[in-house]
């Protein structure tokens, strides 16, 4: 069985699905390893690296794409590279399935085994395969790294011979595996931190990490879903949850969003209004910008300044951090090959949870019960 990694061409993305110490493993195990050169140049992981691990550098996408049988990648295919894949080869990649319907039509279409890894289902077992998490840790890392370099202060409380240097106030909203990333790095940095999640039960995660917890009463009873993601809000609770925001976030240097709802654009927190009511210096970090934004005044990429706030709206951080955002990654997608490659062949079980959770598309038909709903939803709007 030869598995394959094309170089990823999503612009500004340095990611490699694989890195020379995970392709000697399944080397090791008797699968075939083909590379593009220069697939992981980008992340530091030369052509000569991946060769001396026994696996074979291919010097064009074409003939790559022609002799997979499994195709892994960091990024979603664009229909183009579908369109190179041999039918019922197997994909294992992001795909974003629930906003990609065209990519999920075409999947179908060519007859292709798609894994989605933001599919990966939330249990014990398959932690290790979990490569939201693993890249999540690194954006939320990462983010906060942004807001201290654009903050016009320190972090840390400082005791200097002019005088005390007060530690910077800092607001992460978002409580997932980002958020609490965000709050420990915010942390160590010496800051004062507080977290805010719309789920309570997390409060005890956040002061864990020696942040405070910010607590709202907004009238609903159950605000996780059985994956452990926040539920969208209904639009009366979601107007009283920007309003109690609006009246904390003023006393914040730095706030960092992490919200977002999986399928659905990402809810609006932070307000231009809220934004107005900021000290002028603020920063504010949004990591839901290729969501739509958590702030209402982010731009996917961009750098926006208003009255005084900076607002950063980067979309893929992990790229920023490629040697270990690719080293993770590439430990989760082998895990999950190792869940239905078994001696050298495909073996897919479907009444295995992780494998039922992460497969999209397979044999001409959509496997996947939410992506069968979203486009049908589609096709009825």
């Amino acid at each position: 069985m030869k598995i394959v990694v094309p170089k990823e061409i999503v612009a500004n993305e340095r990611r490699v699905a694989l890195i020379p110490d995970a392709a000697a493993a399944l080397v090791k195990t008797g699968l075939d390893v083909l590379i593009e050169s220069g697939a992981g140049e980008a992340a530091f992981f030369p052509d000569a690296a991946f060769e001396k691990v026994g696996a074979k550098v291919v010097a064009d996408a074409a003939t790559l794409y022609g002799q997979a049988d499994v195709v892994l990648k960091v990024q979603r295919p664009a229909l183009s590279e579908v369109d190179r894949m041999r039918e019922n080869v197997v994909l294992v990649s992001f795909l974003q399935a629930l906003t990609s319907p065209d990519l999920v039509e075409r999947l179908v279409a060519r007859r292709i085994t798609s894994f989605g890894m933001e599919g990966i289902p939330r249990i014990s077992r398959a932690q290790k395969m979990d490569a939201l998490s693993s890249q999540a840790n690194i954006a939320g890392y990462k983010a906060v790294l942004i807001a201290a370099e654009s903050l016009a202060k320190f972090f840390p409380m400082l005791m200097t011979a002019a005088g005390t240097v007060f530690a910077a106030r800092v607001l992460v909203i978002g409580a997932g595996v980002a958020g609490l990333q965000a709050i420990a790095t915010a942390r160590r940095l010496g800051a004062q931190v507080w977290g805010y999640d719309v789920r309570p039960v997390v409060k005890e995660q956040v002061e864990s990490l020696g942040a405070k917890f910010l607590q709202f009463d907004l009238g609903v009873a159950d605000a996780e879903d059985k994956g452990g993601y926040a539920k969208a809000l209904s639009p009366e609770a979601s107007r009283k949850q920007q309003e109690m925001l609006a009246e904390k976030t003023k006393d914040f240097d730095v706030v960092i969003t992490t919200a977002l709802v999986p399928g659905r654009p990402a809810p609006r927190l932070v307000t231009k209004e809220t934004v107005a009511g900021m000290r002028p210096g603020s920063v504010i970090v949004d990591l839901a910008a290729e969501a739509g934004g958590n702030c209402e005044l982010t731009e996917p990429d961009t750098i926006v300044v208003t009255h005084g706030v900076t607002i950063h709206g980067p979309t893929n951080l992990p790229a920023s951090m490629p040697i270990h955002a690719s080293q993770l990654y590439a430990r989760n997608v082998t895990e999950l090959l190792r869940e239905f490659v078994k001696d050298g062949a495909l073996a897919l079980d479907f009444e295995d949870e992780i494998i039922r959770g992460s497969c999209v598309t397979h044999a001409g038909e959509v496997v996947s019960d939410a992506v069968k709903s979203t486009l049908a939803a589609r096709k009825t709007a």
